[in-house]
């Protein structure tokens, strides 16, 4: 513990609910250790423009049910330099901080792994992403509030899509993995799921929707992860609808609305969490590791591993995604 004395925090890429949380936790735990805690605005990039702030116990009073995140957050081109990330050392050494808790998903930790690898001030990461995405977490910041934004919504989409015999393509977040999309889609009884992992599943809709009109099924809720191969909800609705003419097909697109709202009770409690244990990993002299939950249990992760391996999509999960939607 004698060779930390300050330390900074910051968010990076995509905001999530709970990332306040974070903060709080990262805050209010480094001063019960007797630390000094700086804020660190814009990501990145604020390492770059020396954007810094001390927080103290009162700087983060009444955030923690506030979605987004009071440290603002950017992607920084400029840090992917060689020269950005030495101007960012430069300024870190000169506020005399000595280690840096980093809350954002896999590119926040690339970046934090690079810088770690050329510069001896130590970083550890907090999971914050609504995609939940990230290898060596079974949890990451913003996903349980995400994924309960798409069900309340996806519950209102229903009771139109039945009174007017309508079929709803809605699409939800999910660039590269469909977590949001296969539990959103079982928790709302959907009757078709198409997420990036599984490929060719548009092409089987038809022959699922048609057994679904033989049960007298009176709609349709199709839930399409954004970056499925076909190209989105919105594709996906043009190249079928003409396959049924039985159905006014409409497509919802939830976008943003995901990532934003107070976070839920579950997002709170394990941002609080992550946060503690980022800065006692911190103060036991780890670097280059993301805090993240395996069965509820804080574990330790190499950046290069959350990084660079891929985090699977439950098969059990799928199968109970197919059996319940005849």
């Amino acid at each position: 513990m004698g060779k930390i004395k300050r330390i900074g925090v910051l968010t990076s890429g995509g905001d999530a609910p709970g990332m306040n949380a974070a903060i709080r936790a990262v805050t209010r735990t480094g001063i019960y250790y007797d630390l000094e805690v700086i804020g660190i605005r814009h990501g990145f990039q604020g390492l770059i423009n020396g954007n810094f702030k001390p927080l103290k116990a009162y700087s983060v009073s009444d955030i923690i049910q506030r979605g987004g995140t009071i440290l603002k957050t950017a992607r920084s081109e400029e840090f992917r330099t060689p020269e950005g990330r030495r101007t960012a050392y430069v300024n870190l050494r000169e506020a005399g901080i000595d280690g840096v808790v980093c809350i954002g998903g896999d590119g926040t930790f690339t970046g934090a792994g690079l810088f770690s690898e050329e510069y001896d001030i130590p970083f550890v990461g907090v999971p914050g992403t609504i995609d939940n995405d990230i290898y060596g977490t079974d949890y990451t910041i913003g996903y349980d509030t995400a994924l309960n934004t798409v069900i309340q919504a996806v519950d209102k989409i229903r009771d139109t899509a039945s009174a007017h015999n309508r079929m709803f393509f809605v699409e939800v977040m999910g660039a590269e993995a469909g977590f949001i999309a296969l539990n959103s889609g079982i928790a709302t009884g959907a009757e078709a799921i198409i997420i990036p992992e599984l490929k060719g599943e548009a092409r089987n809709l038809k022959t699922l929707i048609e057994t679904g009109n033989r049960r007298k099924k009176s709609s349709n809720i199709i839930i399409v992860a954004e970056g499925d191969e076909e190209g989105g909800a919105i594709a996906i609705a043009n190249k079928l609808k003409d396959d049924f003419k039985d159905y006014d097909v409409r497509v919802s697109v939830l976008g943003h609305l995901q990532r934003g709202g107070s976070p839920s009770a579950v997002d709170r409690v394990n941002a609080s969490r992550l946060g503690n244990a980022a800065v006692e990993a911190l103060l036991d002299d780890q670097k280059s590791v993301m805090v993240g939950l395996q069965n509820d249990t804080i574990v330790l992760v190499p950046f290069r591993k959350a990084v660079k391996l891929h985090k699977s999509i439950s098969p059990t999960l799928l199968e109970l995604a197919n059996v319940l939607s005849i």
